[in-house]
Parts: structure tokens; sequence; C-alpha cells
């Protein structure tokens, strides 16, 4: 009888001792694959939730949106009560601020970028949108606003014909021309509501 209470005693030390170097195990795998994950990773989770999200793009600017979709080095996101879509440079990110659970969801396993979605560059989107002919804010890092539409994207700059908002792109209402470096861009608008991004 008193074997018997022994050998229960040291199957249960056994049991505990086997449990608790599983945690243990289990931790330490997931603190090696948390180690492991990138901002585009995170970026990715939280456009697969649709996460509500405030993207501090410096100086004190702060877009309150909703992510949706991103690529190689952009994010498309729409800004609270404004169809517009929105493309953000990742560089252009200062943090992301968003809810518990949706940083915490941001930690999951997501899909990878299909293999186009990954070659899909700023310069891709910008060219596509010129192609497009699509109307244009561009907000860049020292507070200024430019509108007008593109003409050209280039690897690393974009140039833009200025016009009034609203006004197609004609000769006589280009007020002028910039060529803009992607470094300088906070975001670009597509000021077309429900505009579909490549």
């Amino acid at each position: 009888m008193e074997w018997d209470h022994l050998f229960d005693d040291l199957e249960g030390q056994l049991a505990s001792e086997w449990e608790a170097e599983r945690a243990a195990l289990d931790a330490e795998s997931e603190r090696l694959r948390i180690s492991k994950l990138t901002l585009h990773d995170r970026l990715r989770a939280l456009c697969a939730q649709a996460s509500v999200v405030v993207l501090d793009l410096g100086d004190d600017h702060r877009l309150h949106a909703t992510m949706r979709t991103m690529g190689a080095d952009w994010i498309a996101v729409t800004a609270q009560d404004d169809p517009r879509p929105l493309i953000v440079p990742v560089p252009a990110v200062a943090e992301v601020g968003t809810d518990h659970g949706s940083l915490l969801g941001s930690l999951d396993e997501t899909a990878g970028l299909t293999p186009l979605r990954a070659r899909m560059d700023l310069g891709f989107v910008l060219r596509d949108l010129a192609r497009r002919r699509a109307p244009v804010t561009l907000s860049l890092h020292d507070g200024r606003l430019r509108r007008g539409t593109l003409d050209r994207a280039g690897a690393d700059h974009l140039d833009i014909a200025l016009h009034d908002a609203g006004e197609p792109r004609r000769t006589s209402t280009v007020q002028g021309f910039r060529v803009v470096p992607f470094s300088s861009l906070r975001w670009v608008r597509v000021e077309q509501p429900g505009a579909r991004l490549p």
C-alpha cells in the first residue's frame, strides 16, 4: 500500500516536470517565432484583420485609418469618414497605434504576399495611377499638399502636373510641374472615391 502511494507520487512529480518542461519549450519556441517577425509581417496581419489604426507619420501628423492592403513597400488605407484610398509608403510610418486585440492579432502568422503583390512596389502603384490619369493629392513631409495628376513615376520619384482639385488635366489648367522623391511622401490620396488599387 505504501509503495503504491510512493509510485503514484513519483508519477505525479514526473508528469508535472514534463508539463513544466513542455511549457518552457513552447514559450521559448514562441519567443523565437516572434523574434523573426518583421514590421512588414505585422502590417500585413493588421491589413488582413482590416484593423483600425493610428498611423503616426511624424511631426504630429497622425492618420486615423482602416488598414486595407499592402504591397512591397506601401500600405493602402482609408481614413475615417473618407472613402478615398490613401497610399502610405512604409518608410513614412513612424509608429502604429491600435487596440490591444489587434496588436496581439498582428503577432499571428498570416499568409505571405502573393508573388505578384510582393513585387508591387510604390513605383508600380504610382505608375498605374499615372496610366489611369487619376487625380491625386500628395502630402509631403514638410506639410505641403500637392494636387494634380501623375505624369510618370520612376524608381524613386514621380512627376506631377499641378492643377486644382476637380479639374481635369489639360494644358490650360496645369499650373506647374514638380518632380517629387518618394522619400518626401507622407501619403498619396486617390481623389476618386472607391478607386481600385492594383
